[in-house]
């Protein structure tokens, strides 16, 4: 049975059967979307990464005393996580970036291509970030080299 809205005219209050608008809770968005959302929230950890860098860079050069409790933590189970996280999160923000450059300059802007655009951003990001591990390992880490 559909919900019943009451609408209001000049005089009277009546009730009329309209649907009810999708809300957030049952509304799928859209894989595209979902990608946007994304590329807003890598963007955000990749600033946060950056403020990162610069303390790394700030205790290096302030010597032993801060630089060594900075490097434990980078080479902590956690650390290397978040680095690889926040490398990860570099390459996907490049290539939604790319994506949006395409878009911009009016190609590939076809609904038929969303498809095709979704799954290569999904999986080039993976792949290079899996690349960079396969060359750095956890050298890319704080220069510990791989065994």
């Amino acid at each position: 049975m559909p919900q019943t809205f009451l609408t209001f005219t000049r005089y009277t209050m009546t009730m009329s059967n309209r649907p009810l608008s999708p809300h957030l809770q049952v509304y799928r968005l859209p894989l595209t979307a979902m990608l946007s959302i994304t590329h807003r929230m890598t963007g955000a950890f990749l600033f946060l990464g950056l403020i990162g860098i610069a303390g790394f860079i700030a205790a290096a050069a302030a010597g032993p005393l801060l630089f060594t409790p900075m490097l434990d933590g980078l080479s902590s189970q956690v650390g290397k996580i978040a680095v690889w996280l926040w490398v990860f999160a570099l390459y996907f923000h490049a290539c939604h970036g790319i994506r949006h450059l395409l878009w911009d300059l009016g190609r590939d802007f076809q609904k038929s291509k969303w498809l095709m655009h979704n799954q290569l951003e999904m999986v080039i990001p993976l792949v290079l970030t899996a690349i960079t591990y396969a060359l750095t390992g956890t050298a890319c880490v704080l220069g510990s080299p791989t065994p």
